[in-house]
């Protein structure tokens, strides 16, 4: 007699309990879901950056009128010597009105840092390294720009010249310079501190994962205690 034919046995499926199987294509973090897998995008935070670093150098301007109108004055005056040629001293040379024209500087210049540090975090809490970056480099435009418009404000950078216009002997300012370039970084320093440790205290965190409605099983297919 011929045994009756059977048929092959049906291929193997892979268990749905396999502990090397991938995780479960349901599982999406919030994040994710909303930017994508690798944040907003490489061109949106460029161009977030770009805004950031010429709002920032724009308040430049704003700086360098503050610190012509609240800088101290340091006094000059002119004189006459024997050859008939003007001469140009300090009035008190005792004075610390030149350190007082960097302290202004200075003090204001860490001022804007932290309230720019403070609008840019609340704009865009996630921050991000172009972020960063575009509120230093606008630090540093904003601070050469108020150098700038400060000195066009201040009093005549010809100081002879000034001298002979006010007359022998009569007390005039000096013009509006900053002595301790070093100045120039307080800015881009203050925003960069302020905007890393408020996106250390405050800013969002890594939200728990969300899985769907499978229980989560070991490796032989029990629930996982």
């Amino acid at each position: 007699m011929t045994a009756p034919l059977t048929p092959p046995p049906p291929p193997h499926e892979p268990s749905s309990h396999n502990p090397w199987q991938a995780p479960d294509a349901r599982y999406v973090a919030p994040a994710e879901a909303r930017y994508g897998q690798d944040g907003p995008g490489m061109k949106t935070e460029l161009l977030e950056a770009v805004v950031v670093t010429v709002a920032v150098a724009v308040l430049g301007a704003l700086l360098g009128v503050l610190w012509w109108w609240l800088a101290p004055h340091v006094p000059l005056v002119g004189d006459v010597d024997e050859q008939g040629s003007w001469v140009v001293y300090l009035k008190d040379t005792e004075g610390e009105q030149a350190v007082g024209v960097d302290g202004t500087f200075t003090l204001l210049a860490l001022a804007f840092g932290f309230v720019s540090a403070l609008v840019v975090f609340l704009w865009r809490r996630r921050g991000g390294v172009p972020l960063v970056v575009g509120l230093a480099v606008g630090g540093v435009l904003g601070s050469l720009l108020a150098w700038r418009v400060g000195m066009w404000l201040g009093p005549s950078s010809d100081v002879l010249a000034h001298a002979k216009a006010v007359g022998k002997g009569v007390t005039f300012s000096a013009p509006l310079k900053l002595g301790a370039k070093g100045a120039l970084l307080a800015w881009s320093l203050a925003a960069l501190v302020v905007h890393l440790g408020l996106t250390a205290l405050f800013g969002p965190r890594d939200p728990e994962p969300i899985y769907g409605q499978a229980v989560p099983k070991d490796g032989y297919g029990a629930p996982a205690q």
